[in-house]
């Protein structure tokens, strides 16, 4: 009998913590990179949104060479965020960089370097961040501007600057900010 009391005991206590892993997991405001969105909103209503995870520096290094062990490699595809992929939906055609950019649904990734980034965008949706199709699947690539912030961003941000019909994409992480036009 004593026995069975243990077993059930153990049962119940393993459940209990299964069942609270399956809700940490289902709730995304838990995860070390929580979700985050930034809008763009025009004049006319229409939007452009991005939803992505927002992952934390904790004392890492972000950029830079693989040797130097940065988390996030100079010269290579980047899923630009944490988690699922980066989406980025808009109701509106608009450009970046000056090309065009159907309204739909789209990833974003891009590819980081010391001076320079640039932004992919990429026709497949629905696969897991680290997932890039390849460039068959990109619909453009544009270069974004790079400039240094003031003190490190500990969260990765990615933000609109709105002015009239324009807005300025804005990526900030670590001590680097990531720039590029979009137009409607």
């Amino acid at each position: 009998m004593k026995k069975l009391v243990v077993v059930a005991a153990s049962l119940f206590a393993i459940a209990t913590i299964a069942s609270a892993q399956m809700d940490m997991s289902k709730d995304k405001s838990k995860r070390p990179s929580p979700p985050a969105s930034a809008e763009c909103k025009f004049s006319d209503g229409k939007t452009i949104k991005i939803d992505y995870s927002s992952p934390r520096a904790k004392g890492r290094k972000i950029f830079g060479e693989a040797s130097d062990k940065a988390l996030v490699s100079y010269g290579e595809i980047w899923r630009t965020g944490a988690n699922d992929a980066t989406t980025f939906v808009t109701d509106a055609n608009v450009t970046v960089d000056g090309k065009a950019v159907p309204a739909g649904s789209y990833t974003l990734f891009t590819v980081p370097k010391a001076d320079e980034w640039t932004l992919v965008i990429s026709k497949k949706t629905g696969e897991w961040g680290t997932d890039y199709p390849g460039e068959k699947e990109d619909l453009l690539r544009v270069p974004m501007k790079v400039s240094k912030n003031g003190p490190p961003v500990e969260k990765f941000l990615i933000a609109f600057d709105q002015a009239g019909n324009k807005c300025k994409l804005r990526m900030e992480w670590e001590t680097t900010v990531a720039s590029v036009e979009i137009a409607k």
